[in-house]
């Protein structure tokens, strides 16, 4: 049977529909609810799917309150099991205003004529963060630029934003400020002022669809049993830039700055690992996978099962959660 980890949490945040509908992006919410999936299929990641180890918020959901409430929740659940693996993930707008150098994260409730009283701050967020007193803390943050998010065949779409405001990914300085206490691992989807993008079906932002591979063992070896940090960084720093290349002609290079050792975050393959074949193995297997869990979200249906073994089992996606 598939082990269950036990000491998994996740905070997830897709902001998705914004209350300035001009800045909404979709796809961030169908990238939180297949990420998941993913961790709380018992035979891939296994992390328990109830609400004391999985918050997900969306849409009208994902407020500056409710991402601040939810940093609340994950410090106490860290603070109640000293074994806790902590993962933080948002996708959403991320800006940074020049003439201030402050840099914003954008939830559904902003206010398009004032942003800088209603968006998150990042030191704010950051601040939160250290609250959480997790050994192994991973925060992954896909800064979902709307060029790169609303492109299509016919390429991208430029959307406003308020005078002195750039689209970026957060900045270096951010970054280390996020890493600073013990056993703290800070991803981003991209560098500067790179575009992140999304697959040109609109399935998934490139970044979460490698990230999903990654964590169904693309970055791992032959017998491995858990996925690492470093598993992780592999298959994402090849195959992110690749397909970048690929798709757009364009540069999407992720960045990953770790102030700790490397530390195992997901179970592999329900703790059966990868065959002797490897990767190559179980690549069409895991890529039947994505496939199901993107058309079950395309058909809005409120549930996504899952896993070749398992036997009348579901993978909540989220609709269902409340914020």
């Amino acid at each position: 049977m598939p082990k269950t980890l036990t000491h998994g949490y996740a905070l997830l945040v897709g902001v998705g529909e914004s209350a300035y509908r001009a800045w909404s992006l979709p796809v961030t919410v169908k990238d939180i609810q297949a990420i998941r999936a993913i961790l709380t299929d018992p035979n891939l990641c296994a992390y328990p799917g109830d609400d004391c180890h999985i918050r997900l918020f969306r849409d009208e959901t994902a407020t500056r309150a409710a991402i601040l409430d939810g940093l609340a929740w994950l410090k106490a659940q860290a603070a109640a099991d000293p074994d806790a693996i902590a993962v933080v993930f948002y996708s959403g707008h991320g800006w940074l205003d020049e003439s201030t150098g402050r840099y914003y994260l954008i939830p559904h409730d902003v206010e398009p004529f004032d942003v800088a009283a209603s968006a998150l701050p990042a030191q704010e967020f950051t601040d939160a963060l250290r609250e959480i007193k997790a050994k192994r803390l991973l925060v992954m943050i896909d800064c979902c630029h709307a060029e790169g998010m609303a492109a299509a065949k016919k390429g991208p779409a430029a959307i406003k934003l308020p005078h002195g405001l750039v689209q970026s990914a957060p900045p270096k300085g951010l970054v280390e400020q996020l890493k600073q206490g013990e056993g703290r691992a800070v991803f981003t989807s991209s560098r500067g002022q790179q575009l992140s993008w999304i697959r040109p079906d609109g399935s998934l932002s490139v970044y979460t669809h490698h990230l999903i591979e990654a964590l169904q063992g693309a970055g791992n070896k032959p017998g491995d049993t858990v996925v690492h940090l470093s598993n992780l960084m592999n298959h994402l720093n090849k195959a992110v830039p690749e397909s970048a290349r690929t798709l757009y002609q364009a540069e999407q290079v992720p960045f990953f700055d770790m102030a700790t050792e490397d530390f195992a975050v997901a179970m592999l393959r329900g703790g059966k690992g990868l065959p002797q074949e490897g990767w190559e193995g179980v690549k069409q297997e895991a890529a039947e996978t994505i496939r199901h869990v993107v058309n079950v979200l395309a058909s809005g249906r409120g549930a996504v099962a899952i896993g070749h073994n398992m036997s009348g089992g579901t993978i909540m996606t989220g609709d269902q959660m409340k914020g």
